[in-house]
């Protein structure tokens, strides 16, 4: 339906399928562009086409009023009166307008008009229906309803009093129709929010003097010690989905590739079934090069991390916003420079919380993470901190031990508000040192490693790096209850599609 055309149509109904046939010259417009204003680019008198989502409809004996929605967020009424002068053609309207079903998306032609609305983004305005086509109705009967979706557990918990309560949403009824469930503003939201912790990871690595590469995700051996592995048929041999890039970035460092970082999956074949842990999720890792210490990388991913939570709360100011209307949080603290405990100290600080830690070897329990992180933030003010000097024997195998004490080693994990998002390390660059670890921890030496290890037989600079969970870090800034959440389609040991 052409623009000079079109008024040789009719002024509603269901459009046909759009399969590229032509160009319309039409020209559509953006929701948060509308206002009442005479500065807003198409304030009062303006006429106007738009394609969005029916959000809500209300039709009424002569009257329709509906909000249409753009991009999850921005919502405008719309509204439609009978034509006393023309009451067969408004008839025909209200008719339509009766068939539409919410979450349908619809093209719709109005004039801009003044108004005070509080049941949409745009309140100072609403449009005059002049035309409104269906593109793509939805079922009349969706599983849930997304404004149901859109509730906070507290709003959902205080109307169960009442007359009529909200109904509650289960975790499996949204995951299996993720779709429209990131439909409601602040899941849509949080999605917005991953994207930009990976742009603002990027832009920070890349300012810093690093490259961006991609590694193998099917590969020969395991790369972590100690995680599960998805396998899979190669040609006849066995392949495993990768648990992280860490010996390839690793090689990247032996190809003079000095500065590394690799956004992409990450497979993990462990049956976790908590509310932290994902079988598939998207790592965020980097490897550089060291002069003398692994500090130099603490320092770098310090300022990283900076420059991810400084941006966040300006420049994604509005996503923020709407996710903490339905899921309450605050900013995270940080330091100005790296917060670096050592072992020792965090032992000091559990026992005296009440803790019995052994002889300090064993790993940290999500309790001691918590109570530590607990501790940190009464002790430092700070949400964000690192931990360094892990026993060996709880590390993998190319973590370099430490020289003064070799049950303990140069690694080290980062936290938020008490909880694990990135675990790295100085890598031990010595082939022999490696591989005389290797044996100690009775792991064979395959094909992948033997490559690996001769990497370094060629001469490799001295590096560190760190693996951080993106989810991870999405889930723990934001305050949510699941991980899942923090997924766009989550996968765990129970969830597979869609």
């Amino acid at each position: 339906m052409s623009v000079s055309e079109q008024d040789s149509y009719e002024p509603m109904g269901d459009m046909s399928v759009v399969m590229s046939r032509s160009r319309s010259g039409r020209e559509f417009v953006n929701v948060g562009d509308i206002g009442g204003s005479d500065d807003a680019k198409y304030g009062p008198g303006s006429t106007v086409w738009l394609r969005g989502r029916l959000n809500s409809i209300r039709v009424k004996g002569g009257s329709c009023f509906l909000v249409l929605r753009q991009n999850s967020f921005d919502t405008v009424q719309a509204c439609f009166f009978k034509d006393k002068e023309n009451p067969e053609q408004s008839a025909k309207m209200i008719k339509y307008l009766k068939t539409l079903t919410t979450e349908s998306m619809v093209d719709l032609e109005g004039t801009v008009s003044t108004a005070d609305v509080r049941s949409a983004s745009v309140q100072d305005a609403e449009l005059v229906i002049k035309r409104i086509h269906a593109v793509s109705k939805a079922d009349a009967m969706l599983p849930f309803l997304v404004e149901d979706a859109a509730r906070s557990e507290k709003e959902v918990e205080e109307s169960q009093d009442t007359d009529r309560p909200f109904p509650r949403l289960g975790q499996e009824l949204r995951l299996d129709h993720r779709w429209l469930d990131l439909r409601a503003p602040a899941n849509n939201a949080i999605m917005r929010i991953q994207s930009a912790i990976c742009q603002l990871f990027r832009e920070s690595l890349y300012s810093q003097g690093f490259v961006e590469i991609h590694t193998p995700k099917l590969i020969a051996g395991e790369s972590e010690s100690g995680a599960g592995v998805f396998t899979t048929d190669y040609f006849g041999t066995t392949a495993c989905l990768a648990q992280s890039p860490q010996l390839y970035k690793q090689m990247a460092i032996s190809s003079d590739l000095d500065r590394v970082f690799e956004i992409g999956p990450v497979f993990r074949a462990e049956n976790s079934h908590t509310r932290r842990h994902l079988c598939e999720f998207t790592g965020l890792d980097l490897e550089m090069a060291i002069n003398e210490h692994y500090m130099e990388t603490l320092e770098v991913v310090h300022s990283m991390f900076k420059h991810i939570f400084e941006n966040l709360e300006t420049r994604w100011a509005k996503e923020l916003e709407v996710i903490r209307t339905q899921y309450e949080s605050e900013p995270v603290t940080f330091t100005d420079e790296p917060c670096v405990l050592h072992w020792p100290e965090a032992m000091e600080i559990l026992r005296e919380k009440g803790f019995d830690m052994g002889d300090g070897l064993g790993d940290l329990t999500g309790a001691q993470e918590l109570a530590l992180g607990a501790a940190v933030k009464e002790k430092y003010g700070t949400d964000f901190f690192m931990l360094d000097k892990y026993p060996s024997d709880i590390r993998p195998f190319y973590t370099m031990p430490d020289p003064a004490d070799a049950r303990f080693s140069n690694s080290y994990d980062m936290f938020i508000r008490g909880q694990e998002i990135c675990s790295g390390a100085q890598r031990c660059h010595d082939p022999d040192m490696v591989t005389e670890i290797i044996k100690q921890k009775g792991i064979e030496i395959g094909d992948g490693l033997q490559t690996y290890i001769e990497s370094f037989r060629h001469g490799v600079s001295p590096h560190a790096g760190a693996g951080i969970g993106l989810e991870r870090v999405v889930f723990l800034y934001l305050g949510l209850d699941n991980v899942r959440k923090a997924s766009m389609f989550p996968r765990d040991p129970n969830r597979c599609t869609p």
